[in-house]
């Protein structure tokens, strides 16, 4: 089984994801970069942050034991999020960049994703590499040649600066609820609303380690809907664990979801085209078609969406759970530079979040998580591609149907739109049921 999956690699930390195990991927990942030519002649440089999980702290010790043991000067940024390590690798002439995270996951589980020179995160090409050269015999640097360990302290205000740079409207005027997850996010994204010169009411914003995602941002909507309510609030912004992600809550306390806030964008900014993934929904395709804007799709994963932008020279693009690229900012997801984009938007056509949104309507759509089977028999089964057949057949065109296996989690994910609802879950729940059968 393949070490990395669609964003880097995850598991239970210390089971897993193991102190041994982030050392030997530091190692290899400062190997197989300096052979492609990605790592400076100079001595290289990284930079390591995390997210706030208490076992960001035993995995940034064994990762930056790694890296500056293979040569690597590392500079620590501490508690920020994803999007903040892919700016800063691009804008310090930094060789490596590594964030400890497993985003929206429970906090038991962790990660680590690797950006390259530039600020991109490795394609699949690389990722294989260095899961290939894990635990090789190796020459190590000694005396002079070791890497240093530098305190990066001024990180996070440059990265509120580049988040501030991007707009050209004040935000006075709006309040704004932000969920702050527990994560990343909980002390850059509060004061970045603030100083753009939005209301900010934060929640969810005191991290101890331990609380990280837990009935709390973009996966758990509820406290976020009911304080937008309570506080009269023009939206609510909920961030995931490592805020590279943003959903919405207009006035009402009615979801915004990714599709609806790349639907919003791309409308706003008249761009030709626009690129979404395969979980795009069916009422998002026929908005941009309605509308004359191109509708590009990409398998599940904002890298899988940003290398067809770079391919095809598309400004804007993104997926329904709320990781959306504009590249006029920045070649990466980032939740906090979507909400201050979506927040300028409002600002400047002085309407209302619900007004924005009311540009698509949402076609029912049902997702179940299908746990506890063999995702990777998914493709071989006779009975399930047979049972899709039927019923794409009786959707026709007011519906789609699509199952994959999750590239971050043990599960397999079906996902069925229809015209109503019903007809949604009724066949959701019949594949599901399925799945089980066939994949147990």
């Amino acid at each position: 089984m393949a070490l990395f999956g669609t964003d880097g690699v995850r598991g239970v930390a210390n089971r897993d994801l193991t102190a041994e195990l982030a050392l030997d991927l530091a190692v290899a990942a400062a190997h197989v970069l300096g052979e492609v030519g990605a790592i400076s002649k100079n001595r290289p440089k990284a930079i390591v942050g995390q997210d706030s999980r208490a076992s960001g702290e035993f995995l940034e010790a064994a990762i930056v034991a790694g890296l500056a043991s293979a040569g690597v000067d590392v500079y620590k940024v501490g508690v920020l999020p994803t999007p903040a390590i892919a700016h800063l690798v691009a804008t310090s002439s930094a060789d490596l960049g590594v964030m400890i995270s497993a985003s929206h996951n429970p906090m038991p589980d962790n990660g680590i994703k690797f950006f390259a020179k530039g600020g991109g995160k490795l394609d699949d090409a690389l990722e294989s590499a260095i899961e290939a050269r894990l635990n090789e015999p190796w020459e190590r640097p000694v005396g002079e040649q070791v890497g240093r360990v530098i305190v990066d302290e001024s990180a996070g205000e440059r990265y509120i600066f580049h988040l501030l740079s991007s707009l050209t409207t004040n935000l006075s005027g709006i309040k704004v609820v932000v969920d702050c997850a527990n994560g990343a996010a909980s002390e850059v994204a509060p004061e970045v609303y603030a100083r753009a010169g939005a209301q900010v009411i934060a929640i969810s914003h005191q991290p101890n380690g331990l609380n990280i995602n837990k009935n709390c941002g973009s996966t758990h909507l509820e406290n976020l809907i009911s304080e937008v309510r309570k506080h009269g609030a023009d939206l609510g912004i909920a961030h995931d664990g490592d805020a590279d992600r943003c959903l919405a809550i207009d006035a009402s306390g009615k979801v915004v979801d990714g599709d609806f806030i790349l639907a919003i964008l791309a409308t706003e900014w008249k761009v030709p085209t626009v690129v979404g993934t395969v979980m795009s929904n069916l009422g998002f395709s026929k908005a941009m078609a309605k509308n004359g804007i191109a509708f590009e799709k990409t398998p599940v994963g904002d890298r899988y969406v940003l290398e067809n932008m770079l391919a095809n020279g598309h400004r804007l693009g993104g997926e329904q759970s709320g990781h959306i690229i504009m590249r006029d900012f920045a070649n990466t997801g980032d939740g906090l530079l979507t909400a201050l984009q979506l927040m300028s938007t409002m600002a400047s056509s002085k309407k209302p979040l619900a007004q924005l949104a009311s540009v698509m309507s949402r076609f029912p759509q049902v997702l179940i998580n299908v746990e506890n089977v063999n995702k990777s028999k998914l493709g071989t089964s006779k009975a399930i591609a047979s049972a899709i057949g039927e019923f794409e057949l009786r959707l026709g065109s007011t519906g789609r149907i699509l199952l994959r296996a999750s590239g971050t989690e043990p599960l397999v994910r079906v996902m069925v739109e229809a015209e109503t609802q019903s007809g949604a879950e009724e066949i959701a729940h019949s594949l599901a049921s399925l799945v089980r059968l066939e994949l147990s």
